[in-house]
């Protein structure tokens, strides 16, 4: 079958899957309709927020489902009626059977790791956190299992020592438009051998969990290695946070880049030192690391030097 006739629903909600969805629709393939989350209020003024996707969608000209729940009779029904041949899942929520098995060809999704590793919702981040050198994106069939679905494609992609999650984010969304469209294509030419991810010592696998405010929470007791790529798979959303305190005093510390310098020391960990112009080091196990940009709570994020520039007892805190 033509893969430009295939009916195909996209399934999607952040940033993340504009790309691939607008492609889809640029190369000519027939996106009946697009499933995201409802409006969301949001902001000090709690007005309706919508979805990337949503905006993407509508921009499109494309037909939009919101269901509040996926098991809905009503979004089942209105999913019957579209007639759909594949599915296409891009950072969404979990789907019951009854609507990723409707599609004749089933549905798809797309992932940001290698998988089997780096199951979960936040790949990008916990590769990044762990020191990888290598990541990529990942698309396999869905099945009763989240992110354990036969296997269809790969596209491998280097981290770079100064990645951050920003950047990295950049680089396979992007990477992950062309394995979509390869994929499609496959699909609808019935020209897979899709790899099964059964048998696997799940042990011995990195998980990639969502991420809370309480996990962003630097220990400076690690090494400066650790410490840093902690700083860069969290940089710049949610970010690294820590407590700058002296006596009687405690303020909440966002962290966006640092570097490190290994080094034997007597210092008690989260002891900071500084020339007062361009540097602010903090002890940590190993070394000293570096802190390059930050905020401090109520404050605007800056350089380290714009900071000094009017915290002058800075010497006095510790981090904790």
């Amino acid at each position: 079958m033509n893969a430009k006739d295939l009916r195909i629903v996209f399934m999607g909600t952040p940033e993340f899957a504009v790309p691939s969805l607008k492609a889809l629709v640029a190369g000519g393939y027939n996106v009946v309709s697009v499933v995201t989350t409802p409006d969301k209020p949001a902001g000090r003024g709690r007005q309706l927020h919508e979805s990337d996707v949503k905006i993407a969608a509508r921009e499109l000209g494309l037909p939009i489902l919101q269901p509040e729940k996926l098991r809905d009779e009503e979004f089942v029904a209105a999913m019957e009626a579209l007639k759909p041949d594949l599915g296409i899942v891009i950072a969404f929520r979990m789907l019951p059977e009854v609507i990723w098995a409707m599609p004749r060809l089933g549905t798809f999704n797309l992932h940001a790791s290698l998988l089997p590793e780096y199951r979960g919702a936040a790949p990008i981040n916990w590769a990044i956190i762990n020191g990888e050198k290598e990541t990529g994106v990942t698309t396999f069939l869905l099945n009763h299992e989240i992110d354990k679905g036969a296997i269809i494609g790969q596209l491998r992609e280097e981290i770079m020592p100064e990645d951050t999650i920003g950047t990295l984010y950049d680089r396979l969304m992007n990477k992950g438009v062309g394995l979509v469209l390869e994929t499609v294509e496959k699909l609808a030419a019935g020209d897979i051998r899709p790899i099964e991810q059964q048998h696997i010592d799940e042990s011995t696998l990195k998980p990639a969990p969502k991420i809370f405010k309480e996990d962003c929470l630097v220990d400076w007791s690690k090494g400066g290695r650790q410490i840093v790529d902690f700083v860069r798979g969290l940089s710049p959303y949610p970010a690294v946070w820590s407590r700058l305190v002296r006596e009687g005093e405690e303020l909440t510390v966002k962290i966006f880049r640092t570097s490190f310098q290994e080094a034997a020391h007597g210092e008690t960990i989260g002891t900071i030192r500084t020339d007062w112009r361009e540097e602010l080091e903090v002890a940590c196990s190993d070394g000293w690391i570096r802190i390059h940009e930050l905020q401090v709570a109520g404050k605007r994020r800056m350089t380290t030097h714009d900071l000094l520039l009017g915290f002058r007892q800075i010497e006095s805190y510790e981090f904790r």
